[in-house]
């Protein structure tokens, strides 16, 4: 092993966080021809786009598992597509979210909600997630792990993009720590019956989604203490994620863009590569996307700042931080 750099052992994950690229659109982006595109359709286009970079999906996968051209949704994502209802529909489907995510507005179910939304508007990170935690425990759904009704316990998830160095820092923790490390995408696979791979080809995102909430669920019952690799779409699924946050102390483990792409190669996993040479940008796009969410994570380490030895060390001393009962110290 490196130790210059994690050696390629990160956890495996839901083809959804391959970071494959996307193929060029048979016409070009209204910004780029110089036509004046709806502001409409600009806003719709940019929600798109957000909305598939957090859900880890490439143009192309997403042209699979909706029916629609590449070109079109290309089109759609530039503002430069008026899109149906129901190719709306249906990119909504596959991203797994409401219609109304793409359109920018989910306050209008009812009198209530409209209020809510409008008592939110305005406060800041700190407070809204003061305030989640709080929902979460007057819903008796957990709010954030070692808080109110959920004491802490010594479990230990590990989040982050593929290639962030989980499988790798994760095995060394469960050793120091003497206690069981889990791959969760090993445990997925379990319930499955096949691979990851095998899922998503032959079932899709939704039945992923679902076997990865009861590996989750199945593994906070069953271990008190253990050190827990994520899958890097984990927080695609705010409910799996919430579970994960309620259940689990966190530590995201951040690295640069380029050691992402190279662990992921050094794996042997040359999709990167062979489906487009757009993947770099791609990748940015993922963890531009689910920044916000890794961000939740009570501790981060950046494994590209330092050797592994070094770097460990770090992730130790967030464990202790941890074990010793310290507190949140990220927004």
């Amino acid at each position: 092993m490196s130790s210059t750099i994690l050696p390629a052992a990160a956890s495996g994950l839901a083809a959804s966080d391959t970071v494959a690229g996307t193929t060029a659109p048979d016409s070009l982006p209204a910004e780029r021809t110089g036509t004046a595109r709806d502001p409409f359709l600009t806003r719709l286009g940019e929600q798109v786009r957000a909305l598939r970079a957090r859900a880890g999906m490439t143009r192309k996968a997403l042209s699979q598992a909706t029916g629609v051209s590449e070109r079109h949704l290309a089109n759609l994502e530039y503002g430069s597509g008026n899109a149906s209802i129901l190719i709306l529909l249906s990119v909504a489907q596959a991203l797994h979210c409401p219609l109304a995510d793409l359109l920018g507005d989910t306050s209008m179910h009812s009198a209530e909600w409209l209020l809510i939304r409008d008592m939110l508007q305005g406060c800041d990170e700190a407070t809204l997630r003061k305030l989640r935690v709080s929902i979460g425990e007057q819903l008796g759904r957990g709010g954030a792990h070692g808080e109110g009704l959920h004491p802490r316990s010594r479990r230990i998830a590990l989040i982050g993009l593929r290639g962030a160095g989980k499988t790798t820092l994760g095995t060394m923790l469960a050793e120091d720590l003497d206690c069981p490390f889990i791959e969760l995408s090993r445990e997925i696979e379990k319930f499955a019956g096949c691979s990851v791979s095998e899922i998503q080809a032959l079932y899709g995102q939704s039945a992923y989604r679902r076997h990865e909430r009861r590996a989750l669920e199945e593994t906070i019952q069953a271990y008190p203490a253990a050190v827990i690799a994520t899958p890097g779409g984990i927080v695609s699924e705010p409910g799996t994620f919430n579970l994960l946050l309620a259940h689990c102390s966190t530590i995201w483990l951040q690295a640069s863009p380029e050691d992402h792409m190279n662990r992921v190669l050094a794996q042997g996993d040359t999709r990167p590569i062979t489906a487009s040479g757009e993947a770099m940008q791609d990748l940015k796009a993922i963890l531009t996307g689910r920044a916000p969410f890794y961000a939740k994570a009570e501790h981060a380490v950046d494994t590209s700042a330092a050797p592994l030895p070094d770097t460990f060390a770090a992730v130790q001393a967030c464990a202790r931080r941890i074990l010793q009962g310290e507190g949140f110290d990220r927004q």
